[in-house]
């Protein structure tokens, strides 16, 4: 665990962020653990997986709820890219709605779920939802909980394939955090083409950077989250859109609402949701690692700046020519935007936990009424037939 985050554990024991803090300052040593795990799995993945990629009649669909759901949208362009097979990231909120849109009986069809707990209702009836309307239809489970559902029932099924992550990435806070980052490394790594020994090394690369970036910009994190903004602006391109709508969720979750967040891209951003800007807001751009997405995110910062309308403007990513005063940059090995994510991550992150500190509030359990809960609650799942 990096001790920079946890300078005084009793003290985030008594703001009641004791295991959101642990939780995000335990993410690159995870990572490492991921690696040693996969590094034993591997050949199991490979086998499953077979050479079904490698077909343009097989439909891949990576899903999950909330978080879960954006960690399908981080993965599925960059490996739709490497494969004849079709990949796809639907959530489970639009696949139990609307089975007719995605699901075809006669298709070949892998869904891959992600769920920490892995007992949400909606993970579980999607799971039945697909293998009662596809004929062939096979199923990898990523998850964090072995006693969860997912887990539980895929036991000894010859259609199943169970990867369960390092048990300590079973957040017990109410955010996912270290859940979310290891399942998305863990299908990365699972569905990448490079040869086994580069995908492992890269995640050895991400934990080292993981430790560098949290004692960087730990202080400069906690002295943002002082500021009084009451509207924080994610944006991203590509696969770091979702990575936008992932760190806004953790704002509007750790701080129970009171604080505003909103995603969107950096080109879309002037296409409305620019009047959303005040004095109030802090803005925030996840710079990609690609050339050209670079180019635009540079336009929007400029023109953001020069503007004066935002209370601050800021961005995090991979270290270069273009960087500002004040941004969170991090010199990395060269790797596509999807394998970067975790580290970025580790920005709002930190921002929402100190957000909710800042304000009073209890970050391990922001909604003490039960009006939110860490595993989804209240659904009720209707017949498909």
């Amino acid at each position: 665990m990096d001790a920079s985050l946890l300078p005084d554990l009793p003290a985030w024991q008594r703001r009641g962020g004791a295991h959101t803090a642990e939780e995000i300052a335990q993410q690159p040593g995870l990572w490492a653990a991921l690696a040693d795990l996969l590094d034993t799995r591997h050949t199991d993945i490979d086998a499953f997986l077979g050479e079904r990629l490698g077909h343009a009649d097989q439909l891949v669909i990576f899903t999950g709820a909330g978080s879960s759901g954006f960690i399908a949208e981080m993965v599925a362009d960059q490996l739709n890219a490497q494969w004849p097979a079709e990949i796809r990231a639907i959530h489970t909120t639009s696949l139990l709605t609307h089975p007719a849109l995605y699901l075809r009986r006669d298709r070949p069809t892998l869904l891959v779920s992600f769920g920490r707990s892995g007992s949400s209702p909606e993970s579980v009836a999607v799971v039945d939802l697909v293998r009662d309307q596809v004929d062939a239809a096979r199923f990898l489970d990523i998850t964090c909980n072995a006693d969860g559902e997912l887990a539980r029932r895929g036991q000894g099924r010859s259609d199943t394939l169970s990867l369960l992550m390092p048990p300590a990435s079973c957040d017990r806070a109410f955010a996912m955090t270290s859940s979310l980052t290891c399942m998305l490394l863990a299908a990365l790594s699972a569905f990448d083409r490079a040869p086994w020994p580069q995908r492992l090394q890269r995640l050895r690369q991400l934990s080292a950077h993981g430790g560098t970036a949290l004692q960087a910009w730990d202080a400069a994190v906690a002295a943002l989250a002082q500021a009084p903004y009451t509207r924080v602006i994610y944006l991203g391109s590509g696969p770091l859109e979702a990575t936008a709508r992932e760190a806004a969720l953790k704002v509007l979750e750790l701080t129970a609402g009171r604080v505003l967040a909103l995603a969107n891209t950096p080109l879309g951003f002037r296409h409305g949701p620019k009047s959303t800007l005040n004095a109030d807001t802090l803005v925030v751009m996840l710079r990609s690692a690609q050339p050209l997405s670079r180019r635009y995110e540079q336009d929007l910062l400029n023109e953001l700046r020069r503007d004066g309308i935002a209370g601050r403007v800021i961005s995090i990513g991979p270290d270069g020519d273009d960087r500002a005063e004040g941004d969170f940059v991090l010199d990395v090995a060269d790797l596509p935007d999807p394998w970067l994510a975790p580290l970025w991550l580790l920005v709002p992150q930190c921002y929402a936990l100190q957000r909710s500190a800042a304000l009073g509030l209890t970050p391990d359990n922001p909604f003490p009424d039960g009006t939110v809960n860490r595993v989804v609650q209240g659904v009720t799942i209707h017949p498909h037939g």
